[in-house]
């Protein structure tokens, strides 16, 4: 089993992040609108709650990016999803934990780790296309929490 581990800090509370996240439902209230590199043209979700999936058709790709969320829990802001289905970039399982944590100042840090399988020789791609995935993940939620605190 491969794993990355990674974490990116937040100018914006833990509840507000975990309010954006434990809504799995919504991808699209957080996710970045403004790269070209991976935009969701539509979602479509099957289930509610722990265990609903969400099949996200991103522009370009032929098959849906499906995840479900394995997961979650309020008390301890964490929660965990599993890429089911086709899976992109050579993966062959795929299950991800993300947790935030409190920071002074309003601040916090949300700590992922994704941990997975791949085809033969396709740990690089695969890893590549995670760490992406990540990053406009990161991306997203810093930009939708600024939207939030500009609102108020």
């Amino acid at each position: 089993m491969l794993q990355i581990e990674t974490y990116q800090d937040l100018d914006a509370p833990a509840g507000m992040v975990w309010a954006l996240l434990a809504d799995f439902a919504d991808i699209e209230l957080w996710w970045p609108t403004d790269d070209e590199v991976v935009m969701i043209e539509r979602v479509e979700l099957e289930g509610e709650g722990v265990g609903q999936i969400r099949h996200i058709y991103n522009r370009g790709f032929s098959t849906a990016v499906s995840e479900r969320l394995d997961y979650q829990d309020p008390e301890n802001l964490s929660y965990k999803l599993s890429i089911v289905g086709d899976r992109p970039a050579g993966l062959l399982s795929y299950q991800a934990t993300g947790w935030i944590e409190p920071l002074p100042d309003d601040r916090c840090r949300l700590n992922y780790r994704g941990e997975f399988t791949t085809l033969p020789g396709q740990a690089q791609e695969a890893e590549a296309f995670l760490r992406a995935a990540y990053a406009l993940m990161f991306k997203g939620l810093a930009q939708a929490c600024k939207r939030l605190q500009e609102a108020d």
